[in-house]
């Protein structure tokens, strides 16, 4: 959030914010939503509206001491609490400590008789005193549909619609209206998305099998915003937005070096290894060694005392850390001492945004120096190439901002085009080893060949690349001269 509130100084006066303090939304509304102002929440059914509303409350009493108020027009608030008991929001708690307040406004078309003219005076004399009661900083309205149903006469309800906004921006207090989706419209009135100062619409979309959630800004008077499509997530700890940072290029750059685990190959890189924190990429075709070349880093990082991360999409943690013995590296003993951490998942399990989502987390919690990825290829399968693209970008960016050092690997198509790796990430990375397969005679050789590596003198010779019961190892192929650049 810092960084983003760097981007929108530069002495120009700002629009007072209010925090929201959920996860990537500040970021992507340049410090949260407008602060004493009304913002409309909508989307079709399911799309996370009332938990984003309920969130925005809860982080709002607990991190920022504003009480809050949620009329509830659904749900009852027994409903609401046990609902949100399983996001860890200790409603109740909030409630017992003034710090929420929920009313419930039963509303049934089929009781309503319509006589004359009508208007919400009622309504607001009963949020007014549930503000006044715990002196609430932050209002939610959940949904204005249900608030609307009973009532036909389109002139007196759109009147009444702006007069519910006027008097909740007259009140002072943040407010959240939350909406339906309508056919032709943000809303099935029309009007809200025009009298909001701020609209924020949720989607959620299933494309071929695989469920995805995108949050879009659509209007925000008075301050910039993100205008992308934002993948959002609703887990354990409640909702996760995922802004593009990484487009911001904000991460440090190491002078230190690391030792690849191979001398051989620190040789090639100006016997030095790797920068720390730096991009590394792997690619190469089935069974030139991908997967031992990544095993063989964590092992040496792990000898040095230092914590390593392994998201394994194809081996399971078992079935690795055997085939790993048989070629001298025991990767079970490193997570018996707890130096080593192997992440083990179908990409196909779930979505981009929710590998993502479990990066983050076990980036956040294992704190390694080290991350592994074996392979990138298999995130294709979890969503569009695009996607997988902007998804990998995102955890690349995000890796070298926390500082860790990224391996991953990446299937070479064979036959495929020029130098390119199957998911085209081979430009955001630092260095780029590219593993090949030669026919000599009736043996295949195994190669290595250093593309580039930023920053550095590297060797531009393709070299032998050997498999042994004891590690790997690199040697010059007999006849070849040296010739470091």
């Amino acid at each position: 959030m810092d960084k983003s509130r760097n981007v929108v100084s530069a002495g120009m006066p700002e629009l007072p914010k209010c925090p929201s303090g959920i996860q990537g939304l500040d970021e992507i509304t340049f410090g949260g939503l407008p602060k004493g102002r009304p913002t409309l929440i909508c989307g079709g059914p399911g799309c996370g509206k009332t938990l984003l509303a309920m969130e925005f409350l809860c982080r709002g009493a607990l991190q920022y001491n504003e009480p809050g108020v949620f009329m509830a027009f659904e749900e009852k608030e027994q409903d609401l609490v046990e609902n949100f008991a399983s996001l860890g929001f200790d409603l109740k708690a909030l409630i017992k400590n003034k710090k929420l307040a929920i009313d419930y406004v039963y509303i049934e078309r089929s009781e309503i008789e319509e006589t004359g003219e009508y208007d919400l005076e009622g309504l607001f004399v009963r949020l007014s005193a549930a503000i006044d009661s715990i002196g609430a900083k932050r209002v939610v309205l959940d949904t204005i549909e249900a608030l609307f149903s009973g009532f036909s006469n389109e002139s007196i309800l759109r009147a009444e619609l702006r007069r519910l906004f006027r008097w909740l921006k007259d009140k002072g207090v943040t407010a959240i209206i939350t909406g339906e989706k309508g056919e032709a419209l943000l809303t099935k009135h029309g009007l809200e998305e025009y009298v909001a100062d701020c609209v924020i619409f949720l989607d959620h979309r299933v494309t071929e099998q695989i469920s995805t959630r995108r949050l879009k800004i659509i209007k925000y008077r008075g301050s910039k915003h993100g205008t992308n499509e934002f993948p959002f997530l609703i887990g354990e700890n409640g909702i996760s937005v995922f802004p593009m940072t990484s487009l911001l290029l904000a991460g440090g750059a190491s002078s230190h070096r690391m030792s690849s685990g191979i001398k051989s190959l620190d040789e090639m890189l100006g016997n030095k290894g790797y920068y720390r924190g730096s991009a590394i990429l792997v690619s190469g075709s089935a069974g030139s060694g991908k997967t031992s070349f990544g095993a063989q880093f964590v092992d040496s990082v792990c000898r040095d005392g230092q914590r390593a991360l392994y998201f394994s999409f194809e081996e399971s943690d078992a079935q690795l850390s055997r085939n790993m013995k048989s070629i001298g590296m025991d990767l079970k003993n490193w997570v018996d001492k707890g130096l080593l951490k192997i992440i083990a998942n179908r990409a196909t399990l779930c979505g981009l945004e929710m590998h993502l989502v479990m990066a983050h987390k076990a980036v956040k919690e294992f704190k390694p120096k080290v991350v592994v990825i074996d392979p990138l290829t298999t995130m294709i399968g979890s969503g569009e190439m695009d996607e997988a693209k902007a998804m990998i970008a995102r955890l690349i960016d995000f890796l070298k901002n926390e500082g860790v050092t990224v391996l991953a690997t990446d299937l070479t198509i064979i036959g495929g085009k020029g130098e390119g790796t199957e998911v085209g990430i081979s430009s955001l990375c630092d260095t780029w080893m590219r593993l090949s397969m030669e026919l000599l005679g009736h043996e295949r050789m195994r190669r290595i060949a250093i593309i580039k590596s930023r920053g550095m003198k590297h060797t531009h010779k393709t070299m032998d690349f050997i498999i042994t019961n004891k590690g790997l190892e690199i040697k010059e192929i007999p006849g070849v001269k040296e010739n470091v650049q």
